[in-house]
């Protein structure tokens, strides 16, 4: 059976365009503001601010273990807003298709994000198309802008840190990262990573309601917890100490880590959460974290300290102490 395929067509704003937006992303990912086919998505009046942010993907492979492409444009986004405090409520999507893709693979990809949109609890209200030539995109790129609203109350900011806040993780870094580079790279695991592409929403829902326990919080991505920990440190104007044998990894991410060299303190994440809690908080934010499924492995990993600005030091499993610093190139391109 002959394949349909993306043809440069599809992009020319023509019958072809039309036919893939009515056939394809309207059955897909159709909801009252999309199928309106406007220029635009007039949106309904919400409570507190509005918080936008926008995001573009270009992960290669496509597919990977745990996620693929349409998953990680739909949480990579709302993610980004749930750190502000924000609830994410809308998406936009923008596709740069290439020619010569198979038409069920991008189904497949839409399909994937219309399931990750029901389990963020967000809509995609509007979007656009556009094809280029062969070789020219590795199949598809995705860019996703999202809009939330930051309730009244909420004020997150490295200047809130002083000395004595504690650092916490939501579950294992590193399981994005080596899920990608594992079928990249053509892998044989015994035991298959898997991306831990989610929405942290609910998790960070449950934590505000400690007020203003919550200083900071950031989803660890590309550069991982050790560039977010040191972008940290220089904004705040402090230093942060953490513990290698505090900090959650899976024995399979670190055992390939320690075949291929890689630090997994600088490993991408897609559904983990860094945070800074007050003292007196920390121990609330660990059972809060630990009470749901994505932060079961939870854990307090460092404290804020006086010392010099942006320093950060790890504390290893050996005894000794040694500087983290912020990554120089990318120790794994193309994952997210």
């Amino acid at each position: 059976m002959t394949k349909e395929l993306i043809l440069l067509a599809h992009g020319d704003g023509g019958r072809l365009s039309r036919e893939i937006v009515e056939t394809l992303f309207l059955k897909v990912l159709g909801n009252r503001y999309l199928e309106a086919l406007d220029d635009g998505a007039l949106l309904p009046k919400r409570s507190g601010r509005p918080v936008y942010t926008t995001d573009s993907y270009v992960v290669k492979p496509l597919f990977f273990p745990g996620g693929d492409i349409g998953m990680l444009s739909v949480f990579g986004t709302c993610n980004d807003l749930s750190v502000m405090g924000a609830r994410p409520e809308f998406l936009s999507c923008a596709y740069i298709l290439e020619e010569g893709l198979e038409i069920e693979t991008l189904r497949r990809v839409a399909a994937s994000m219309a399931e990750a949109c029901e389990r963020a609890g967000v809509k995609i209200v509007t979007g656009d198309t556009k094809v280029v030539e062969r070789g020219k995109a590795d199949g598809l790129y995705i860019n996703t802008t999202g809009i939330g609203y930051l309730r009244d109350g909420i004020h997150l900011s490295p200047a809130r840190l002083k000395p004595g806040d504690r650092v916490l993780v939501s579950g294992p870094i590193g399981d994005h990262g080596i899920a990608v580079l594992a079928v990249r790279e053509r892998l044989a695991l015994s035991t298959p990573v898997r991306s831990d592409a989610a929405s942290i929403w609910p998790l960070v829902e449950k934590l505000l309601d400690l007020g203003g326990s919550i200083k900071f919080m950031r989803d660890p991505t590309r550069g991982g917890l050790a560039t977010v920990l040191c972008e940290l440190a220089k904004s705040s104007g402090h230093s942060i100490e953490i513990r290698e044998d505090a900090i959650p990894v899976r024995d399979e991410v670190r055992g390939i880590c320690e075949i291929l060299g890689f630090d997994p303190l600088y490993v991408a994440n897609e559904g983990k959460l860094v945070l800074v809690v007050s003292k007196k908080g920390a121990e609330r934010a660990l059972d809060i974290l630990c009470s749901h499924p994505l932060g079961q492995e939870a854990s307090i990993v460092g404290e804020v300290k006086e010392g010099p600005r942006g320093l950060v030091v790890l504390h290893t499993r050996a005894g000794g102490r040694r500087l983290v610093d912020m990554l120089s190139g990318e120790q794994l391109p193309r994952i997210c």
